[in-house]
């Protein structure tokens, strides 16, 4: 009973305030949908076998093409590629023997309940931003990077992704 009700306290609570930090007790501002907290770790963007595969995406979509195993995201009509190395390698096997659940999603923001763009999780607000883990030299203090792994490297101040086999970092 203490699970559910724990779960419903989260929900709401979700729901209610739609902002959510993870790893942290403080959102760094008012204006954040979702933030990650500082440390070691990352996130770890959805995989997909192809981007061409991929139906309805609307622009801002990230993820990780298996394929030609690269960090992707959809600008427009087409896919920019965030991994500038080719020599990623991925172990799909989790994921394999699993049947996709068209429906599952998670929405935060304002109209978190009533979000239509496909995605699993979907930030809704049209003036809020999620702020991604921060992590100090995220190539040199993440242990075990996952392929399709994204993290902010609070040293060179830079958007870092991990293709699988090494990090591609990005700097506006």
């Amino acid at each position: 009973m203490k699970r559910i009700s724990f779960l419903m306290f989260v929900l709401v609570g979700v729901v209610l305030k739609s902002q959510v930090i993870i790893g942290g007790t403080v959102l760094s501002s008012p204006s954040v949908s979702l933030e990650f907290g500082s440390g070691d770790k990352g996130i770890i963007l959805p995989w997909v076998t192809s981007t061409a595969a991929v139906t309805g995406a609307v622009t801002g979509t990230i993820v990780y093409d298996t394929t030609d195993k690269k960090v992707k995201y959809k600008k427009s009509a087409s896919w920019v590629d965030l991994s500038i190395d080719t020599s990623g390698v991925v172990d799909t096997s989790l994921q394999d023997s699993q049947a996709e659940e068209s429906g599952a999603r998670v929405a935060i923001g304002a109209t978190a309940g009533t979000e239509t763009a496909p995605g699993i999780l979907v930030l809704s607000d049209n003036n809020k931003a999620m702020v991604l883990p921060k992590v100090a030299s995220p190539h040199l203090n993440i242990i075990n990077p996952s392929a399709g792994m994204m993290a902010y490297d609070t040293v060179s101040h830079q958007l870092a992704v991990f293709n699988g086999t090494v990090w591609s970092f990005w700097k506006p």
